[in-house]
């Protein structure tokens, strides 16, 4: 089942995006990459999730 996680950016930035995104999703604050798509769900590249939703 696919879920919304927020994501923690390095630069303190917090933000909601799909687990199974199919493109990359970048900090709205400092556009460093969050997550990339894996073929499936994404993985998270630079930041920490802090909490998954449903």
């Amino acid at each position: 089942m696919s879920k919304f996680m927020k994501v923690k950016c390095e630069c303190g930035n917090e933000q909601v995006v799909f687990d199974s995104a199919s493109t990359r999703v970048n900090c709205k604050v400092c556009n460093k990459r969050l997550v990339e798509p894996r073929g499936g769900k994404c993985a998270v590249v630079g930041g920490t999730i802090v909490s998954e939703m449903d």
